[in-house]
């Protein structure tokens, strides 16, 4: 029985899979920073002392990838394409699945280019895994 055996059982945030498009991008364990904020414009305000609000620009919130380092150089070598001027705008999706991997929903994201990559913090006393994290833009942000 998957996930809609209950249907007031939450979905697990740790099932998902992450695709980019030509890049293998298995392994990460954590997703953040996906959203989108619209601006607002207020106007009005002098005659009938009423601000009115209606939508302005609409933008989409970097998403940051972090997983084990040394998995592979993929997303690090896409990185220095960037760093180098050559940069090669990616589409790709993060897809929540059910405990038994059956995929629920999709998060489709566009034009998409890594902005940061940083490494792992060494401790000679630590016991903590080593962790890679690449921080990509994305122009467009679609559930579905």
């Amino acid at each position: 029985m998957g996930f809609w055996g209950r249907g007031h059982d939450h979905i697990g945030n740790f099932n998902f899979i992450l695709e980019i498009e030509g890049l293998a991008v298995a392994n990460f364990h954590e997703v953040t920073g996906m959203g989108t904020e619209t601006d607002v414009i207020e106007y009005g305000g002098t005659v009938d002392q009423i601000v009115r609000k209606r939508p302005g620009r609409t933008k989409y919130y970097d998403i940051t990838l972090k997983r084990g380092w040394g998995a592979s150089n993929e997303l690090w070598d896409w990185r220095y394409q960037t760093i180098d001027g050559d940069v090669q705008r990616r589409s790709g999706s993060i897809i929540i699945c059910d405990t038994d991997g059956t995929e629920i929903e999709r998060w489709n994201f566009f034009d998409a280019w890594p902005k940061k990559a940083s490494g792992f913090s060494l401790d000679g006393k630590g016991n903590k895994s080593l962790l890679e994290e690449y921080t990509i833009c994305v122009e467009r942000l679609v559930k579905g």
